[in-house]
């Protein structure tokens, strides 16, 4: 007969309720800091959502009154040196962090917000919200992406979940700080905090970082924000568990059920958190039950909207926060009421100056309403700065004749740069699934490495996201430059949220102070017989997606000095391998890996007078075939290499078209994902004068490559296909 056995969790799931004993041993310094805190919280979100209903705010408006204590109480748990991000709705976080950081031995009731450090961080904060200038990011973040990183506030982010796997980055940064510095503070590592809510507790990138953070011990603790209501569906809707601290348990994470509403549990219960963070133990989670006021966005209560009642909502504001902590004070003789409303008022008066400072009455209103001071808005010349770094490269250049180099494998000369970069770098890392094992990875490109750099060679799970966001945390961080492998391109699909709403996006959205460097190799396996999803080349999905630079090597050699300019780039780089290029051999440099190939500079593999051919990757050598077949075209074949919009080399690009007058794109992939109809559009704009025939271009078909050896060939674009592309070109000109 069969027998059943509850199962034992390595680790638990605790409840914590505060008693009357422990709010009288709280000290005193703790909670005037909280009430101060969270009245300035209050009367700032109160101003927002005023501004709001004046329509001042340009967008969403996602006030956080009512949550004001899973935020105090947990943020001054914190050290300065620890990070915290958040979501949306993350006005409290922000606020928070911002005051503990400039006012590091708490806040006293009698002095409130009076300092000018904390009169300029209000004032940023507000013009922030608003999109104006003198925010932190220069108005381009706004109400949803805080960032501060100074306080050790990392961004809060826009999407749902979008914040966790880029958290988990600072926190492994954390960790490693820790374990090889000898100047770790006595109290341990730091940490980091990840906020979110209810809704982003069932996103796979948060349960993906999850199982990533428990699997490598990282100071990260998940902060569940649980205030029931995923815009208007509940949670007990969407989750057969809404007791969401049950999460952690099933991931090996030790995690808390807290009364979000009570500040002094919070605390409590973040400080239990970060003791065990800091000595090493791994991954926390506390699940803070709290209450929104207002509905999802603006200045109404979510019952006007009929999906909450005005008795619930009763009931959850009489559990006000702010009235807890300032009744145990009076309770405790450390409060008067006369003490509490002249706070409100004095911060009242603040925000309200304040926000004076940033409006004036409208000339145009009847009706004496305000406006923004249109000095304050940004130049609308910047909207562009900042998508990428500005930072020229520095390395030497080579110039070398290699071909009197040694001849290398084209994926062991990927091995080799990498090795030679983290010899030199130690902020260089390397992850991605099975890149530790099997001898280097899939193909061979991280070869030797986990052995020579056992602890920055990291062997990730099966999650995309998490891996992805964990390298864009990292090289927020300043201190690291990971290189990404993805083991196909297609795989890019699963973390696209990470690669082109976090990483691309982050320096734009946070005024350019984030740098993002962030290199990311991917190889491209058509022809393989690997079919439809493992197969993409993702130049042209990249190539219109903001703040990405692509590099596209086809011979050994370029790829060092391509590799070596991406790693010293402080943007995102997109690098591109082919599989047809990894057994290909070529010559290297004999005893230099340290050379750079210049920033957007393309190269002539072959010269004429005919016709230009443009491609990359492992089509410039089927072009350079066809060329050959067709000596009469006399055909100029330029290999791009760098194929993002602000690095393509539109001198040479240029030079050629005008000696020739004809062009031909040239690309393996499928039509509908194709580099070259962005590149066609462009060149047609610059350049239609000098045309004497429409661009022509050489794509595979609509479909994806199929499994089938035949319908894969017929899929992909060939040899047969270039030489099609010749003759059409022959065509327009009027040859045979």
């Amino acid at each position: 007969m069969s027998t059943s056995t509850p199962l034992e969790f390595s680790t638990d799931c605790t409840e914590l309720r505060t008693t009357q004993d422990d709010w009288d041993a709280a000290p005193a310094k703790l909670l005037e800091s909280m009430l101060v805190q969270m009245t300035a919280i209050r009367v700032f979100e109160e101003a927002v959502l005023q501004l709001a209903g004046e329509g001042l705010v340009h967008g969403p408006a996602h006030s956080s009154i009512g949550q004001e204590g899973a935020a105090v109480g947990s943020v001054l748990a914190l050290a300065s040196r620890d990070g915290v991000n958040g979501t949306h709705r993350g006005h409290h976080q922000f606020l928070a962090k911002g005051l503990a950081y400039l006012c590091p031995e708490g806040m006293s009731v009698v002095d409130g917000i009076k300092t000018d450090e904390v009169k300029q961080f209000i004032h940023k904060t507000m013009s922030e919200i608003l999109g104006l200038k003198e925010g932190f990011s220069g108005g381009r973040g706004g109400s949803m992406h805080l960032q501060w990183l100074e306080a050790g506030a990392l961004g809060t982010n826009a999407i749902v979940g979008g914040g966790v796997p880029l958290a988990a980055g600072n926190a492994w940064a954390q960790r490693h700080d820790a374990e090889v510095s000898q100047e770790t503070p006595e109290d341990g590592m730091g940490v980091t905090v990840t906020y979110f809510g209810d809704g982003a507790s069932n996103i796979g990138s948060t349960l993906e970082t999850m199982n990533l953070a428990a699997a490598w011990r990282l100071p990260l603790c998940f902060y569940i924000e649980n205030n029931l209501y995923a815009v208007s569906t509940h949670v007990a809707d969407v989750t057969g568990e809404p007791r969401l601290a049950a999460r952690g348990p099933g991931f090996g994470i030790k995690s808390w059920r807290v009364d979000g509403m009570d500040p002094l549990a919070v605390y409590l219960a973040q400080r239990a958190a970060v003791e065990h963070m800091r000595a090493g133990n791994g991954a926390t989670l506390i699940e803070a039950e709290t209450y929104r006021y207002f509905h999802q966005n603006g200045p109404f209560p979510g019952s006007a909207f009929g999906y909450r009642s005005k008795e619930e909502e009763k009931q959850w504001r009489e559990r006000d926060p702010l009235a807890k902590v300032a009744g145990e004070m009076i309770r405790r003789g450390i409060l008067t009421e006369t003490q509490q409303s002249d706070l409100t008022a004095h911060i009242t008066e603040l925000v309200a100056g304040t926000v004076e400072e940033i409006t004036e009455k409208d000339p145009e209103s009847t009706k004496g309403a305000r406006r923004i001071r249109p000095v304050l808005w940004p130049d609308h010349e910047s909207v562009d700065s900042g998508i990428r770094s500005d930072r020229p490269l520095t390395g030497k250049v080579l110039d070398d004749d290699i071909d009197s180099g040694i001849e290398r494998r084209f994926v062991d000369a990927i091995a080799d740069v990498l090795d030679r970069r983290m010899a030199t770098d130690a902020g260089v890392l390397v992850l991605g699934e099975d890149i530790h094992r099997l001898k280097g990875g899939t193909n061979g490109a991280t070869r030797g490495l986990k052995d020579t750099y056992p602890d920055r060679v990291l062997g990730t799970p099966i999650s995309e996201n998490a891996f992805a966001g964990l390298a864009g945390g990292l090289s927020m961080t300043g201190r690291y430059k990971p290189i990404v492998e993805f083991m196909y391109s297609d795989f890019l699909w699963v973390a696209a949220d990470q690669i082109f709403n976090q990483i691309g996006k982050a320096r734009h959205m946070f005024g350019g102070h984030s740098s993002m460097p962030v290199v990311l190799r991917s190889k491209v396996a058509m022809g393989a017989g690997y079919g439809s999803q493992h197969s993409m080349d993702p130049a042209g999905i990249f190539a219109n997606n903001p703040g990405w630079r692509i590099v596209a090597p086809s011979t050994a050699s370029d790829y060092i000095g391509l590799m070596n300019a991406a790693l010293e780039l402080e943007d995102p780089v997109l690098v591109l391998e082919h599989v047809d290029l990894y057994g290909v051999k070529g010559n290297i440099p004999k005893a230099d890996l340290d050379y750079q190939l210049p920033l957007g500079k393309a190269a002539i593999r072959r010269a004429g007078e005919g016709v230009t051919v443009l491609s990359y990757l492992n089509m410039v050598g089927v072009s350079l075939q066809a060329a050959e077949q067709r000596p009469d075209l006399d055909a100029e074949v330029i290999d791009l290499r760098w194929l993002d919009r602000a690095s393509l080399d539109w001198e040479t690009i240029g030079a050629s078209i005008k000696k020739t007058n004809n062009v031909l794109i040239v690309e393996q992939g499928a039509r509908g994902t194709s580099y070259g109809g962005w590149l066609s559009d462009e060149i047609q704009r610059r350049f239609f004068d000098y045309l004497d025939q429409p661009i022509q271009r050489v794509t595979g078909k609509e479909a994806a490559p199929s499994i089938s050896k035949v319908l894969e060939a017929a899929a992909n674009a060939g040899l047969q296909d270039v030489l099609a592309g010749f003759d059409e070109v022959a065509r327009n000109l009027g040859q045979s």
